[in-house]
């Protein structure tokens, strides 16, 4: 087995890709700490809602009657509201993100999302992953894309530098930088020869035992002494920090293990996560009910990772994204329709938060995208290209964004 470009350990703990020799990456031995404080340290974490979650029940535009008439049996009554400003409003089940509001963590950006007009999961998922909406033969990701051309101070020697919680590595984070998946820390190990050892581990070492790549051989001791830094972490004996309460569940277990390795200094600069269970054709619910369920999924595991990172959140920032939101007005089914703008939430150190970001375009029949969606009036490019640029550095967003204008002009000044 002679492994040159990409290594794919599906259904195991593990998954790592580079472009070069695999382990090249990991040789590289991620104890080079940066000093705290500098471009090095900054981590940016994307949250994918898969399903196209309903934007206009989750920031309810409550001062908007014609939002009443479009949902008569799934609207969020005004009294259920939390109230944001006096227009906008949460549901009630992200109660869990109103003390980050009241903080100016947690900033909102309203109308958002991908121009492209498809109503596929599938095409929509894949053009916001890989930054370039419409076009299909993109073969990497924006996410991936954001660590190369970094300025000295930021790059990172670490195995862990991208990194994505699940079983297998997502779309926005292939290409050319190396980057690892991991379904659970305590899968990720590698056991030696131990018939003990998890599947995941002995996978990991027969990788290299039956290689005939004298690249991988000559470097496989370097790449299990990476591994074994995570595992110094005794992830098994992990305890969050106190008030920071994770829901049970894959959303949860997900951000609590990011948390654990943020904390542990294993270099993490990026991340990625998602969260499924948006995509409500039927009996949506409406103060209670399926989205209500996974809202609170989501608010509740996002509030905790928060106050698990404690003074650690002053160098990171959060945003969630979905592909595409729901019609405007509900159907027959009392669930709602695919649709086209969203809502993406913004969290973070330096994050301008306390505010709804974004020009709001009404849902008046003659304001409504063909006549049944929420018009797009912020391309969701502008609200990661401002993280990417700002944030992690990079300010090279033609590279990062491929045909998008992304000037630091359009930014919505999320960011202090």
């Amino acid at each position: 087995m002679s492994i040159t470009r990409r290594v794919f350990l599906r259904n195991s703990g593990l998954a790592v890709v580079g472009t070069a020799a695999v382990p090249s990456f990991l040789t590289r031995a991620a104890f080079g700490a940066v000093e705290s404080g500098s471009l090095g340290n900054k981590r940016l974490v994307v949250i994918f809602q898969r399903g196209a979650a309903d934007g206009l029940n989750i920031v309810v535009p409550h001062g908007e009657s014609q939002y009443y008439a479009m949902r008569p049996s799934i609207n969020i009554p005004r009294q259920k509201v939390i109230d944001l400003n006096g227009f906008f409003g949460l549901h009630p089940s992200l109660a869990a993100f109103r003390a980050l509001w009241q903080q100016g963590h947690l900033a909102i950006v309203h109308a958002a999302g991908s121009p492209d007009t498809t109503r596929s999961h599938f095409d929509a998922q894949d053009f916001m992953e890989t930054g370039t909406p419409g076009v299909k033969a993109t073969e990497d990701g924006w996410l991936n894309r954001s660590l190369r051309n970094l300025p000295a101070a930021a790059q990172k020697a670490s195995a862990f530098r991208a990194i994505a919680l699940g079983p297998s590595l997502p779309r926005i984070l292939g290409g050319s930088e190396p980057a690892v998946a991991m379904n659970n820390i305590n899968d990720f190990s590698v056991g030696g020869k131990n018939p003990k050892a998890s599947p995941a581990a002995n996978a990991f070492e027969a990788m290299y035992d039956h290689s005939s790549d004298s690249v991988l051989h000559g470097t496989g001791e370097e790449t299990f002494d990476a591994v074994k830094m995570l595992k110094a972490a005794d992830p098994g004996k992990y305890t969050p920090a106190a008030g920071a309460n994770y829901p049970k569940g894959r959303f949860g277990d997900s951000l609590r293990q990011l948390a654990q390795l943020i904390k542990a200094n294993l270099g993490v600069q990026v991340a990625f996560a998602d969260i499924g269970g948006w995509d409500h054709h039927v009996n949506e619910g409406s103060t209670e009910g399926q989205l209500a369920n996974v809202l609170g999924d989501f608010s509740q595991s996002i509030a905790a990772f928060w106050t698990d990172l404690g003074d650690l959140g002053e160098d990171t920032v959060v945003v969630t994204m979905s592909e595409f939101g729901r019609t405007a007005r509900e159907n027959g089914n009392r669930g709602t329709d695919h649709g086209h703008a969203n809502v993406m939430f913004v969290l973070g150190g330096p994050v301008k938060g306390g505010k709804v970001y974004g020009r709001w375009p009404g849902l008046a029949d003659s304001q409504l995208y063909e006549g049944r969606d929420l018009a797009l009036t912020t391309d969701f490019r502008q609200v990661i290209g401002e993280a990417v640029a700002r944030h992690l550095g990079n300010k090279n967003l033609a590279n990062v964004f491929p045909g998008f204008e992304n000037q630091q002009g359009k930014f919505l000044k999320l960011l202090g």
